[in-house]
């Protein structure tokens, strides 16, 4: 492990150049934002506390980040259910954080927190109770040299392998499902013998986002993406309904293309700031509220997005790759509360460990989205339980953005499914 000066020697090298609006309040920003043409209305939420003490948060409605912003680097092209865009966490990384600072989100899903600071020289943290996550993101803080990938990917017998489940036949050609078993029996094998390398934790990562889809691009025949299988009576369905039966797929070619899209998009400066602070970074597997990997008093910021009520069934939509990787899913204790008290109870236990970890003056952007048709707000519901667990509330920041409908986003009228607002409750530690 590189020392103090070592790294923050390399840090230098990413550093961009100091920004004034670093020292203005980040309710002053707000306040006056108007980046794309729109003044911020400044409205109140008000709720009572535990103990029956009124709460009155500053709120700040705009669109703060936009489709019409630079796209998100490629790496971040991996899906999974209910992730947030890059531009969420950037926002609070540039107005509250500075390199080499570390940045944390103890439900880290893909790895979008994790992975935004890294990118711009802070120290990623994460923890996630589903082992997918660490999967998922590992790899792209450590990216493997294309020429890495290519000579393990040669090295693979692809016809090689002890398991052929037949009943996944529904979503692949027969030729197609031994490639991926003996890919998958290659990357156990290799992990067994603990000679898995960054190589290998690429080509897995890879595989993982390959399983399913609706292009030629993924193993399967068409079907939902890699971030929602659906169940293999769901697939005879579809296959029914659509006429189709699964194409033959080349597995090792499409790993292939994969790899050097995502490959060819890191620069040799990304790559100085991803390994400045690969050492310093820590990846857990383990419930949100004991994270006790994460030191006491080490992050600066906190930027996550907790599951939202019963909104999306995280278990269920991850059985294929839980096969892939070895894992049964029934094994992951995944909390997707079905009422606003347990919801609240398990927000205030995360909270409290939240405290911990943070640094005296670091912040929370605690992301709840918008659920149940805009009826259920949740920013409210979490406030209470950010001051129940030391915190004090900053404001409330709702991300309004125009989608296939007119949102008006305080008392939001929906016209359709889905999360068209963010709602960000931002706590700080005195």
């Amino acid at each position: 492990m590189p020392d103090q000066t070592e790294f923050k020697l390399a840090l230098d090298a990413t550093k961009p150049a100091s920004s004034p609006r670093r020292f203005e309040s980040l309710a002053g920003q707000l306040a006056a934002f108007n980046e794309f043409g729109e003044t911020t209305r400044v409205l109140s939420t008000e709720v009572r506390s535990a103990g029956g003490d009124l709460l009155s948060c500053p709120t700040y409605v705009n669109e703060f980040w936009t489709s019409k912003q630079r796209a998100a680097h490629r790496l971040h092209e991996i899906s999974y259910r209910a992730c947030f865009k890059p531009q969420l966490p950037r926002f609070f990384i540039e107005r509250l954080t500075e390199p080499g600072d570390a940045v944390y989100d103890p439900f880290m899903g893909r790895g979008t927190t994790p992975l935004e600071g890294a990118f711009m020289g802070r120290v990623p943290m994460g923890n996630d109770i589903n082992p997918l996550s660490k999967a998922l993101l590992a790899p792209r803080l450590a990216p493997p040299r294309w020429q890495d990938v290519e000579a393990r990917i040669a090295e693979i017998d692809f016809s090689e392998h002890d398991e052929f489940p037949e009943d996944l036949l529904v979503f692949y050609h027969p030729d197609t499902l031994r490639e991926i078993c003996a890919l998958k029996q290659h990357l156990l094998a290799r992990a067994a013998a603990d000679n898995f390398d960054d190589a290998d934790a690429w080509i897995r990562m890879i595989a993982l986002n390959r399983l399913t889809g609706h292009s030629p691009g993924f193993f399967s025949v068409y079907t939902l993406p890699p971030n929602q299988a659906v169940s293999i009576k769901s697939q005879v369905k579809i296959n029914a309904k659509r006429h189709q039966t699964p194409p033959r797929r080349d597995v090792p070619k499409l790993i292939l293309r994969k790899s050097r899209s995502l490959l060819g998009a890191i620069t040799d400066a990304e790559r100085r700031s991803l390994n400045a602070v690969r050492e310093h970074s820590k990846l857990l597997t383990g419930k949100a509220d004991q994270a006790s990997g994460i030191p006491d008093q080490s992050v600066s910021l906190v930027v996550t997005s907790p599951p939202f009520l019963d909104v999306v069934d995280y278990a269920g939509d991850n059985w294929l790759r839980c096969w892939f990787i070895g894992v049964d899913p029934a094994s992951v204790e995944i909390s997707v509360p079905k009422d606003i008290g347990t919801w609240r109870s398990i927000m205030t236990g995360v909270l409290k460990d939240l405290e911990r970890v943070l640094k005296p003056g670091g912040h929370v952007a605690f992301e709840v989205g918008e659920v149940r048709g805009g009826k259920v707000l949740l920013e409210q519901e979490v406030l209470p339980c950010g001051v129940e667990a030391g915190l004090e509330p900053v404001l409330v920041m709702i991300n309004d953005q125009q989608f296939t409908k007119t949102a008006n986003c305080w008392g939001v009228d929906n016209q359709s499914k889905g999360t068209n607002t963010n709602r960000i409750v931002v706590f700080r530690k005195g």
